[in-house]
């Protein structure tokens, strides 16, 4: 009898890696049968924009934006955001992440995803100031157990390398998240710009996926 609950035990685990070659509509799918404690019911994309992540998904997803072009479900900012506290089981966040740079010799990362916002010297050429405040009203509009997903990407600015993710981490933790676990997503390409004629760091060819537990454990 243990071998037989043993063998039906792994045919029904489904592992997940972490390392990640598809795409992040497929990976969030994934995401979202494996870490919640039960099927989540109220999803929150606090960064929407035109809502790529969730492109053939049969989640129901509450886009939230700043941007009224894009057309979300709620227009507002999310690091002040228009929900009560301990009402949603899933929070998503794709913050920006390369400020001051729209292209490259291919791509219009401008237009493809809305990348507005300009960081100033003041702040290191990056957007650490956003994670606290936003982790802070992530913490306080997800319920006990609920999660956090979050996409980073570090990046070279100026000559210095931007440890998106680690900042990202310690505001969470900050705020009263437990980390939990790290994907790594690999791109079909970095980013290449014709006036980068010698690099001094890798190119950045991956990515992160963050996961965030409301609670005190992970498992």
């Amino acid at each position: 009898m243990g071998e037989i609950l043993k063998f039906e035990r792994s045919e029904s685990y489904q592992p997940l890696s972490s390392i990640w070659y598809g795409e992040d509509s497929e990976l969030l799918n994934l995401m979202l049968e494996f870490y919640p404690r039960k099927k989540p019911e109220l999803i929150l994309d606090a960064t929407i924009n035109k809502g790529r992540f969730w492109i053939g998904s049969e989640y129901p997803v509450i886009g939230l934006d700043i941007a009224s072009r894009y057309r979300p479900s709620v227009v507002g900012d999310n690091m002040l955001m228009p929900f009560r506290s301990e009402s949603l089981d899933v929070v998503v966040y794709d913050p920006p992440h390369i400020p001051n740079q729209g292209k490259d010799n291919q791509k219009d990362f401008q237009d493809r995803f809305g990348l507005v916002l300009k960081s100033p010297k003041e702040n290191g050429y990056n957007f650490n100031h956003l994670y606290g405040p936003f982790t802070l009203e992530a913490y306080r509009v997800l319920k006990p157990e609920g999660i956090l997903l979050c996409k980073i990407t570090d990046y070279i600015h100026h000559h210095r390398y931007q440890w998106a993710h680690i900042e990202v981490i310690m505001s969470a933790r900050e705020a009263g998240f437990k980390a939990c676990d790290c994907i790594v997503k690999v791109r079909k390409g970095p980013i290449i710009d014709p006036r980068w004629k010698v690099a001094h760091h890798s190119r950045r060819h991956h990515c992160y996926w963050l996961i965030f537990r409301k609670s005190i454990k992970c498992e």
